[in-house]
């Protein structure tokens, strides 16, 4: 049993950037999904789609296609995903303190009473919220 999903997740990204590879399976949640979305939406990944092969009632899979650029398509879209927050240390931060990942050039994927955003759709709609990852 995994006891933190969503550092799963960023791990197997991480890992299949590492080894180059075209695409990396997660178990599927909302969560999930969403930051999903966030990635495709910022350009950090090329497209996601959600596997149902599995026998009814079971848990769905979540297929995320890694996009890399450069004249050989050799450099990764992602240099790094980083959590932040993790069950036993919740790390919140208020309006006034939403960080500047990489001094801009990167996101925090937040998630806040307005759902999972960005840090700066979050600055957008004027509201702090728990930080899940980094993302440059």
């Amino acid at each position: 049993m995994i006891t933190d999903p969503i550092a799963d997740m960023i791990a197997r990204i991480n890992n299949a950037i590492k080894a180059r590879k075209d695409e990396v399976s997660v178990p599927e949640s909302k969560i999930k999904l969403k930051i999903a979305e966030i990635l495709k939406r910022e350009g950090y990944i090329e497209d996601f789609v959600v596997s149902e092969e599995n026998k009814k009632g079971s848990q769905g899979t979540l297929i995320i296609k890694l996009k890399y650029l450069g004249r050989r398509n050799t450099r990764p879209a992602i240099s790094k995903i980083e959590r932040v927050s993790k069950p036993g240390l919740r790390k919140y931060v208020s309006i006034e303190k939403l960080p500047y990942v990489q001094k801009g050039l990167g996101i925090a994927i937040l998630t806040t009473n307005k759902g999972i955003l960005t840090d700066h759709e979050a600055r957008l709609n004027r509201v702090g919220g728990e930080i899940i990852c980094y993302v440059w």
